[in-house]
Parts: structure tokens; C-alpha cells; sequence
């Protein structure tokens, strides 16, 4: 596999996160595009490994990457940027309309691959726990993999203290249906992030993730673009 230099990527970041302001975003400018470049070559250079096998057809890293602007209408933190650059890596990209991969890269071993239900709509939701319902033992057999728990550590997300509505607090898999998020992730340190092999490392946590996320699609079927 190729290899990119994403040395300018956490250098930025650091930078970024101790001047985080307007003044000094215009004077480095140049240092925020030499990242935001290597990270659309890292980024294109990883859709290229699934580009086949998961559709993702004339998808490019520019449909799939986040803005570095923040949001702050309805923030207390004013800060204007982003201290990470990521991406999600599915069909339709940023507005994609199923599971997928979602890569971040932020300094201090923060970077990331991850995939799940973030903030599922109540119709995912509801999906999600009729599927456990029924039958969770697929469900189960991906997510408690030897190879699995060891390279995710197992389901993260907030849960309900009691059991969801219409469901027992005695069901067998009382456990799995009080999630109210369903999130898998792997962390790499900044090491891990500059080292030769990276790219070959981040494909093969995707090619992971991709039993669980076949089975995340095929529950809830195309969606809503999910912001």
C-alpha cells in the first residue's frame, strides 16, 4: 500500500488546540491545507481498499470529511475549530444513509476507527431491539469474538437504567436492549498514526468492523440521511 505522510496532520492538531482562534487559523493557514491534503490522500487511499466491496462506486474523500468549522450556535465552547479531522467512509459519505466507517485522526492517541449507532432515531432503535428480540445470537457471535473483544473491547454507549418500554425486565437479553447507543471503536496513538503500516492498520480495523456493520444495515435497511 502507498504511505502518506501524516506527520502535518497532528502537528496541526496540536497547534490547533492551543490556538484555537481566528488570528492564528488565517496566519497558518498553508499548515491547515498541507493537513487537510494529506488527510484526503489518506482518506481516498482507504475508500480505494473498500471501493468494490462495500459500493462505495465514484465515492471520494471530499463526500466523506468533515468540515474543520465547528458549530457553536448552541455551544457554551466557542473555540471556532475542530481539534481532530475525520471522515465517514460509506455510500453517500457525510449523508450517507447506512452504517459505514467512521476515521478520525486527533492528536494525543485519540485518533480512531469506529462504527455504530451514535444517535440512532427512535425508528433505529426500535429496530435495533426488535432484531435482539427475535434472535440476538448473530448479534452476539460478532460482538464476543476472541478477535473482536480484543481489538474493540466490546459495545460502549449509554444505556437505560430499567428495561425500554414493552420489554421485561427479565428478558434473557435485558443487557443488550437497555442501549440506547450501540458504538465500537479501536484507538491508535500517535505513534501508531505515523508509523509505515498505518494505512495497512486502519484497513484492516475496517475490514473488522465490517461483520458488524453488515448486520447493523441489514437490520435497519436504508435510513434517512443521518446528520
Amino acid at each position: 500500500m502507498d504511505k502518506i505522510n501524516l506527520e502535518p496532520i497532528l502537528t496541526f492538531l496540536v497547534n490547533i488546540g492551543n490556538n484555537n482562534n481566528k488570528i492564528w487559523f488565517d496566519q497558518n493557514r498553508q499548515d491547515y491545507e498541507a493537513a487537510r491534503d494529506a488527510f484526503e490522500s489518506f482518506v481516498n487511499l482507504l475508500i480505494d481498499e473498500f471501493r468494490v466491496s462495500d459500493d462505495l462506486q465514484d465515492l471520494s474523500a471530499k463526500d466523506c470529511i468533515s468540515r474543520i468549522y465547528r458549530d457553536i450556535r448552541f455551544s457554551k465552547d466557542k473555540s471556532p475549530y475542530k481539534t481532530n479531522m475525520w471522515g465517514t467512509i460509506a455510500p453517500g459519505g457525510k449523508k450517507a444513509t447506512r452504517m459505514g466507517y467512521h476515521f478520525a485522526i486527533q492528536p494525543h492517541g485519540r485518533s480512531m476507527i469506529a462504527s455504530g449507532m451514535w444517535e440512532p432515531s427512535t425508528e433505529q432503535l426500535t429496530r435495533f431491539r426488535q432484531a435482539i428480540d427475535q434472535d440476538a445470537a448473530e448479534f452476539k457471535r460478532i460482538t464476543t469474538s476472541k478477535a473482536f473483544l480484543e481489538y474493540f473491547g466490546g459495545i460502549e454507549g449509554e444505556k437505560l437504567k430499567t428495561a425500554p418500554q414493552g420489554y421485561d425486565r427479565s428478558h434473557p437479553e435485558i443487557e443488550l436492549l437497555q442501549y440506547k447507543q450501540i458504538l465500537v471503536a479501536h484507538h491508535f496513538t500517535d505513534q501508531q498514526v505515523l508509523a509505515d503500516d498505518f494505512l495497512e492498520q486502519a484497513a484492516a480495523g475496517c475490514r473488522m468492523l465490517r461483520p458488524f456493520v453488515d448486520y447493523l444495515n441489514d437490520i435497519l435497511g436504508p435510513m434517512a440521511w443521518m446528520p
